[in-house]
């Protein structure tokens, strides 16, 4: 039986579009409107960094090493909205289920959903994960060369203490948990670890990163070498939009850490009036 809806904390922020000078234009004022958005995105990967904290907040570590959490972005976020996260969580027989909206100037923007159930889940068959290289020049994102990707090439980060201190200082949270003497990896990094596996392997132009599905396998902390080894799970197009689905699972040594299914949007409709 569930009991009565619990309140998350409240978060709020001022977003930061801290990706000006990425390789993804996307994120550039010029380039984002000519796709009809009011100017450069807020990377995805910040947007569930905020969605993150008030689950951190009222789960703590334990949902860090074995707890769930599906985000969906609907409308786009922009440097300096004033971001807002609310949401609730229930406890039940299975455990915890907690639901979040992050709104910004444009209403609600994204959605959450996260899980800390009572006990492990099934095991992950990570032998199905291969590692292989990168390719030494990146081919064009066309749909013909991602369905042809057996494998993808192997993204191998060292999250040491400056990596640490840079992405926490880039997604604005200060959590102690992310620290000395705690020193857990931010788990928004292991979206950053996906895009990274995306942009390596082909070559693009404008994306969108659309959403994205993770489960926490085990803690990684700062120090351990991270490795995303992974595939491409599925392709689709919706409105004109060519959209492409990996399923990757992130490594700190040999112990897998998290599994990952991760949209994007790989190439842009073109508008009518470009």
């Amino acid at each position: 039986m569930r009991q009565e809806a619990v309140r998350l904390p409240e978060y709020r922020v001022k977003a930061r579009n801290t990706s000006t000078s990425s390789e993804n234009k996307i994120h550039d004022d010029a380039v984002a409107r000519r796709y009809g958005f009011g100017g450069g995105l807020v990377p995805g990967v910040s947007v569930y960094a905020y969605a993150t904290r008030p689950l951190v907040e009222a789960l703590g570590p334990d949902w860090l090493g074995r707890g769930t959490a599906s985000v969906k972005f609907v409308k786009p976020i922009f440097h300096g909205d004033e971001v807002r996260v609310c949401g609730n969580f229930e406890r039940g027989a299975e455990g915890v289920t907690a639901t979040l909206t992050v709104t910004a100037a444009n209403g609600d923007c994204a959605f959450a959903t996260a899980t800390l159930a009572h006990g492990a889940g099934a095991p992950v068959d990570a032998s199905s994960y291969r590692s292989a290289p990168l390719p030494a020049e990146r081919p064009a994102a066309t749909r013909e060369h991602l369905a042809s990707l057996d494998v993808l090439g192997t993204i191998i980060t060292q999250y040491d203490r400056a990596v640490a201190a840079q992405f926490v200082e880039r997604i604005d949270d200060k959590l102690q948990l992310y620290g000395v003497p705690d020193d857990y990896v931010h788990p928004a990094f292991f979206l950053n670890q996906a895009n990274q596996a995306l942009k390596s392997n082909v070559s693009l132009g404008p994306w969108i990163h659309t959403g994205s599905i993770v489960r926490h396998l085990s803690i990684a902390r700062i120090g351990e070498t991270l490795s995303t080894q992974g595939r491409v799970h599925a392709l689709t197009e919706k409105k004109g939009a060519q959209i492409v689905e990996l399923d990757l699972l992130l490594f700190a040594g040999s112990r897998p850490v998290a599994q990952v299914y991760h949209s994007a949007i790989y190439r842009l409709p073109v508008r009518a009036d470009a």
